[in-house]
């Protein structure tokens, strides 16, 4: 699902999706906040392609929505230089990022990764946002995150640790290395992030990470 407030930028996205073959396919377009929210509750889109300034209205504050805990995955297109307007679509909930000036290829491959549950950030947004994720006090008092990780099995747990010994790896780098399918590998990860409350792979990796989930067997 396409949502930008120019309707000609609309037209060109679909064209350049249309373009790239029969595995994507544009199921709808909007324009603004509240038609993309609509829109995405009758289609349930597998990825929303989104600008965040639409008509002077900030994007970010759908994203949670957009998302709402489905199969529903964000990837920002802005055109925005405010880094703290990116990073906060990033922490609540969108997948990634792809800078307007960025050749189509580019948005295409990230569509793609987004799609197979992983992210597409840069370096310096991924740093940044790693900081202040680590910095914030979990919501949760510290008996409900225990109950929370009490309830991963072994298995989850070994995916887990897989992801924080290499948090670079794309999925089919991480199946390969737990023997197992790329799909199951998506199932494993979209249990996890339900059991444990986060949106996205990099929350999972900080969560891990500050409060040192291992293997069962480690």
């Amino acid at each position: 699902m396409l949502v930008d407030d120019h309707r000609s930028v609309l037209w060109g996205l679909e064209k350049i999706i249309e373009a790239d073959g029969p595995h994507m396919e544009v199921v709808g377009k909007a324009t603004s906040c509240t038609a993309a929210v609509e829109l995405a509750e009758r289609t349930s889109p597998d990825v929303v392609v989104l600008d965040l300034d639409l008509g002077g209205q900030n994007a970010c504050e759908i994203i949670p929505r957009l998302v709402n805990g489905g199969g529903t995955r964000v990837l920002v297109w802005t055109g925005m230089r405010d880094s703290r307007a990116r990073e906060q679509s990033i922490l609540r909930g969108a997948s990634g990022l792809v800078q307007k000036e960025e050749p189509a290829e580019t948005l295409l491959r990230a569509i793609d990764k987004v799609h197979r549950g992983e992210l597409w950030l840069d370096r310096l947004t991924t740093g940044r946002i790693f900081i202040e994720l680590s910095s914030r006090k979990h919501g949760l008092g510290p008996d409900a995150e225990d109950r929370r990780i009490a309830a991963l099995t072994a298995r989850e747990r070994d995916i887990i640790g897989q992801l924080v010994a290499d948090p670079g790896a794309d999925n089919r780098r991480l199946a390969a290395r737990l023997h197992i399918g790329e799909h199951t590998l998506r199932n494993h990860l979209s249990r996890i992030y339900d059991k444990l409350g986060v949106p996205n792979r990099l929350e999972l990796y900080v969560f891990a990470q500050r409060h040192s989930i291992k293997p069962l067997s480690a």
